[in-house]
């Protein structure tokens, strides 16, 4: 049985394409909002961190009525590190809008979320998107068909149709010779070429859960979709963990989108996507089952993490003393619920039960765990991010990384020198139409930390650059390290002009005067390979003489403020970033400078 009143689909594409634009759009011009009311940019993005950074962050749901049909409608992330939140969303979904930017063409996020995609076999509508631009749309048309056929598309998914937008200016159209006012012609695609959910309604229920959400007053909600059969409010069902094991529930609240809401409805059936309330112990990839027939779903397989930091509570001099939860019971507590929403993240406890291991996607995925983690009050202390190891077949290997750097032409030489002795192997190098140059590489996943930094000063700011997981390859071998090493703060104190403009002249500084250090925090980077332990608290001992032009006013220079990506590309193994709701600070493993030397003269002895 076919639902030709619904249509189900997932908005995908590379970061800063225009998806969250392209939903606001739709929204506006079917009606959700009022005529007066005030509607922020970007509607979709409704958290903190999503709005301050302009990129989305999880997966959310919303829904529009158009000619009698509704469209759910599943805003997706477009980040590589938050590739967890799309491969599971594609579960609930019979097919997607492939977006993709008129000027920028094909990135690696448009190649990891098309093949996910046309793996589980879903059907795919072509957006070229930002076609107000003044570029040539078609040969971006010819990009995604060469995209497909590379990505072994049947020959049903190559039949794809293609709608110009301009999702900023608010239209779409399927030829640019006619021209539109309105998102309708992509709507009118959508019910043409975009599967109505298939399924049997009179059969046992069966529903997938996808998501999970969390309201202060009525608790847990599980979000997915109804694969067969009906739900009820009241119905008593069988909740199939992933685990293996059983609980029965009953069906508290029962919720579908309509707009920005969630609307309570009394029943749902096959095809729809609902929200369902009463369910405590309920996680993402559960199966709600009736009763009588318990038939769990196979849950899609998520790509494992790449990368894995070290949590650890803080015991830095300045410990306890910004920070609302502290202990490791809170730390352990907030980790493991992470990780009941955050499929892509794994958490690990270690033989201390003051640390904890936890695997993520990339950098970003977790540098916006710990953000939110400072922003709800929490302190601790973290260490440079190291990259998963796998034995395959008896050999050792790396995560790999697809590259793709666009500059300038004058800057080409400085990248390739840069990724060459950091492993990379060119792929692909063509020019724009901007007079830039796209540079596409392979190269190990380790060897990325600290060089998106490093390529913008190298670029003078022009460069961009993407990079997106793609398997695992043999160990490469050694890198050289950073090569400048850390400005140490001798004493604790408080920062002064005198102190910090005798060591600026060697370094770059991180901290401004007025700043409360302690003895081990590092206050800059030194200007030559090793680490150099310097008194920034130093005041100038006053006398009874006086010189002409010896007492102006010290200048300083404006210290660099590193962001929390900054912090962590930066630190070394022997280094920890110490993360506080006030303040972001970097610091030694071991903060007294002799129990330091000494390590050092081992750690050394022992390499050798």
């Amino acid at each position: 049985m076919k639902r030709e009143n619904i249509r189900n689909i997932a908005i995908i594409a590379h970061v800063d394409h225009g998806k969250t634009t392209l939903v606001d759009q739709l929204l506006k011009q079917n009606g959700i909002f009022r005529t007066n009311e005030v509607v922020a940019d970007r509607v979709m993005d409704s958290g903190s961190i999503e709005r301050e950074r302009g990129i989305t962050i999880l997966a959310k749901n919303t829904a529009v009525m158009y000619k009698g049909v509704k469209v759910n409608i599943i805003d997706t992330p477009g980040h590589a590190d938050f590739g967890g939140e799309v491969e599971r969303i594609l579960s609930m979904v019979d097919g997607v809008l492939l977006l993709v930017d008129a000027v920028e063409g094909c990135m690696p996020q448009t190649r990891y979320v098309l093949k996910k995609a046309l793996h589980l076999n879903k059907k795919a509508l072509v957006v070229v998107n930002k076609v107000d631009r003044g570029v040539d749309p078609d040969d971006i048309a010819e990009q995604v068909l060469s995209l497909f056929i590379e990505l072994g598309a049947t020959d049903e998914q190559i039949e794809f149709r293609t709608i110009y937008a301009s999702a900023k200016q608010g239209w779409a159209t399927d030829d640019l010779n006619k021209p539109s006012t309105t998102m309708a012609p992509l709507l009118d695609a959508v019910l043409e070429e975009i599967p109505a959910p298939e399924g049997e309604t009179e059969k046992p229920l069966q529903l997938l859960i996808c998501n999970v959400d969390y309201d202060e007053y009525v608790g847990k909600i599980g979000i997915g979709k109804v694969n067969r059969g009906k739900i009820e409010v009241g119905q008593s069902v069988i909740i199939c963990h992933k685990d293996g094991t059983f609980n029965t529930e009953k069906i508290a609240r029962l919720y579908h989108f309509e707009g920005l809401k969630r609307v309570e409805c009394q029943q749902a059936q096959m095809g729809d996507i609902v929200a369902i309330n009463g369910i405590d112990n309920i996680n993402i990839g559960d199966t709600v089952c009736n009763i009588d027939c318990v038939e769990p779903l196979p849950f899609v397989d998520i790509d494992e993490p790449t990368l894995a930091i070290m949590f650890m509570v803080n015991n830095s001099p300045f410990a306890g003393q910004e920070g609302k939860f502290v202990t490791s019971r809170h730390l352990r507590a907030r980790l493991f619920k992470e990780v009941e929403t955050n499929v892509a993240m794994r958490v690990e406890e270690t033989d201390t039960a003051d640390c904890f291991k936890v695997y993520g996607r990339g950098e970003l995925h977790l540098s916006i765990l710990i953000e939110n983690m400072r922003r709800e009050g929490y302190e601790f202390q973290i260490s440079r991010p190291k990259v998963i190891l796998k034995t395959i077949d008896g050999v050792v290997c790396e995560p790999m990384e697809d590259l793709v750097i666009e500059v300038p032409e004058n800057y080409v030489g400085v990248i390739m020198n840069k990724i060459g002795a950091r492993k990379g192997e060119l792929v692909n190098m063509t020019p724009d139409k901007q007079g830039g140059t796209r540079l596409e590489f392979k190269i190990p996943s380790r060897c990325l930390i600290g060089y998106r930094n490093e390529m913008l000063t190298d670029t003078k700011g022009f460069g961009v650059m993407n990079h997106v997981f793609d398997g695992y390859q043999a160990y490469k071998g050694d890198i050289a390290e950073r090569s400048r090493g850390s400005l140490v703060c001798w004493e604790t104190g408080v920062t002064t002009t005198y102190g910090l403009f005798n060591a600026q002249e060697r370094c770059t500084l991180f901290v401004s005067p007025g700043l409360k250090v302690y003895a081990g925090m590092i206050v800059g980077e030194n200007s030559r390979e090793d680490d150099l332990t310097v008194n920034v608290c130093k005041t100038k001992h006053l006398t009874n003489n006086r010189a002409s032009g010896s007492d102006d006013a010290l200048k300083l220079i404006t210290p660099r403020q590193l962001s929390l990506e900054q912090c962590m590309e930066f630190i070394a193994d022997d280094e920890l970033v110490e993360i506080t709701p006030d303040s972001i600070r970097l610091r030694k493993r071991i903060l007294d400078k002799e129990q330091r030397a000494k390590w050092e003269a081992r750690n050394k002895k022992a390499t050798q």
